[in-house]
């Protein structure tokens, strides 16, 4: 049976100075699930972090591990392993003696030590790696050892403090993949950080959505970006258009720009637009478009269109269309409030 509850934290806060890094935060880990702390540099995400390895204390609150009070236990005690950003692979030493370094401070055995190394070297697919020093390596296969060193311990769970932000996109991708899929193998719980939404998205069981020290909204990736709670995480997951004009698009006060259709004729519910610049995206046009005849003639309105679209209505720059909202959309409603469509 699932642990709903396998890592709880409680009103956990936590001041430098002045500062107020940690408001307050309260939230729990199932057992086995992919939780990402995602939000703007500076928002507390690697704070909270650093508290939950116990590599900074904190003022307020209680961290609880399968019902285990862990607050003020060292973090050698923890039971977790730590993925960092800067990876913290010793220079001198090769892959297997930098993933073999926690099992000799147990004091394991030299066979069960060889054996262990090798089986998750197998599991980061990096066996061939084994004798090489970080310096003879590629980024990702520095990443990779760096994980496999966290592994070696079989923690109860991990973390990973944005691990990806040091590689190119093409590797980034990558790993990404290979990351969520070994979590999901193992079945380890882990928290990760990131800044980057696309990352959290496609990575992530749920999403914990934190600015200015607190949490703004928890939720699954689909729920976080259908429902955002409120204009913070609406703008901070992807893109979306704030319309002022309550009475433009049938009150629909923050849209996504893939929810727009673009007509060459004038049909119902539709405003007359001038296309002012375009952008090829791959599978899309991202169109930049200023709407006529309004009260926000001057705001800029995103509409992301497929490019088999584009390419058959033969959209131009400085053309006149007209946008409406595709008809498979609903109303959001917060605090009685229309914050958006799903």
């Amino acid at each position: 049976m699932i642990d709903s509850e396998y890592l709880k934290i409680q009103e956990l806060s936590k001041t430098f100075g002045r500062f107020n890094a940690l408001n307050n935060i309260s939230f729990t880990v199932k057992e086995g699930e992919f939780l990402c702390l995602l939000g703007p540099s500076g928002c507390g995400k690697t704070t909270l972090l650093r508290v939950l390895a116990g590599l900074e204390s904190c003022e307020k609150g209680r961290i609880y591990l399968k019902g285990r009070d862990i607050t003020s236990e060292p973090t050698r005690k923890r039971g977790l392993g730590i993925v960092f950003q800067s990876y913290a692979l010793f220079p001198n030493m090769t892959a297997f003696e930098n993933i073999s370094i926690g099992l000799k401070e147990k004091k394991i055995d030299k066979l069960s030590i060889n054996n262990r190394v090798k089986e998750v070297l197998d599991l980061v697919e990096l066996e061939n790696c084994k004798e090489k020093y970080p310096k003879e390596m590629s980024g990702g296969q520095q990443q990779r050892v760096a994980l496999a060193r966290a592994l070696a311990l079989s923690p109860d769970f991990l973390l990973l403090d944005e691990p990806l932000s040091a590689l190119d996109a093409k590797v980034r991708a990558k790993l990404r993949y290979e990351i969520k899929e070994l979590q999901q193998k193992l079945g380890i719980t882990t928290i990760m950080v990131t800044h980057d939404q696309e990352e959290a998205l496609s990575m992530a069981d749920r999403i914990v959505v934190m600015n200015n020290s607190k949490i703004e909204q928890i939720g699954t990736p689909l729920d976080i970006y259908k429902n955002p709670c409120n204009n913070f995480v609406a703008d901070f997951i992807g893109v979306t258009n704030f319309i002022e004009n309550e009475n433009i698009f049938g009150s629909y006060g923050s849209i996504r720009p893939e929810d727009f259709l673009i007509t060459r004729e004038n049909i119902k519910n539709s405003r007359p637009s001038i296309i002012k610049s375009m952008e090829f995206r791959g599978g899309f046009y991202r169109i930049f478009v200023n709407l006529l005849s309004t009260n926000d003639i001057s705001k800029e309105i995103i509409a992301d269109i497929p490019w088999y679209d584009c390419d058959s209505l033969n959209l131009r720059d400085g053309d006149k269309i007209y946008l409406s909202i595709r008809q498979n959309k609903k109303e959001v409603y917060v605090d009685d409030k229309i914050l958006g469509c799903v």
